[in-house]
């Protein structure tokens, strides 16, 4: 599948009603979800592989995975309402996915390859969330791909010296979600990584 076919099949997905700012439930547009997935799928770590997706959300990341070949995807969220719309986003796409609620330190499965969105760790009662969804997505698996804040690769080096880090900057186009948006869109540079132990 074309990385623009990918996007066009993740646009159709439901997002959240109602997210909450604390914690950081920002949606992941199709465009920066197609980018990360068409990159894990060039590098063979989605094709029959276990894929976890920490953080889910709406189930973009994971449902991605599964429609670029993925043996099996288990998404994870500690929202609920987040879980009832990533499997109804599931359905929609007519791919199967296990979507689990429940908090991502609580996560104990092995699989191939993590992909996630996770929080910035910008809000203050969600200090260091960044840090908790590294360290669960390296005892998940070897290779794990993300969407964090740009220039975040000097803390990665230091915090995963071991680890092989690429990284492209990528525009995430930024809608109006929460009452302290100024501006109706915004669009911020984030980075994709691929870690690799």
């Amino acid at each position: 599948m074309k990385k623009k076919e990918l996007e066009i099949l993740l646009e159709k997905l439901a997002d959240l009603s109602d997210p909450a700012a604390e914690k950081e439930q920002y949606s992941t547009p199709a465009t920066v979800a197609s980018e990360l997935l068409h990159f894990a799928f060039m590098n063979g770590d989605l094709e029959d592989r276990v894929v976890y997706d920490l953080g889910c959300g709406n189930g973009i990341l994971g449902i991605g995975a599964k429609l670029l070949g993925a043996k099996e995807v288990v998404g994870i969220d500690n929202d609920l309402r987040a879980i009832e719309v990533a499997r109804a986003n599931s359905e929609r796409l007519g791919v199967a996915v296990e979507f689990k609620g429940c908090d991502v330190r609580e996560v104990e499965g092995k699989g191939d390859t993590v992909v996630m969105n996770p929080p910035f760790g910008a809000q203050r009662e969600n200090r260091h969330a960044d840090r908790i969804f590294l360290e669960k997505a390296f005892k998940i698996a070897h290779v794990v791909y993300a969407i964090l804040n740009a220039g975040s690769e000097p803390f990665l080096r230091a915090f995963l010296p071991q680890a092989v880090i690429v990284r492209f900057p990528v525009a995430f186009p930024l809608k109006r979600r929460f009452w302290f948006h100024k501006k109706d869109k915004k669009v911020m540079v984030v980075d994709i990584y691929k870690m690799a132990i």
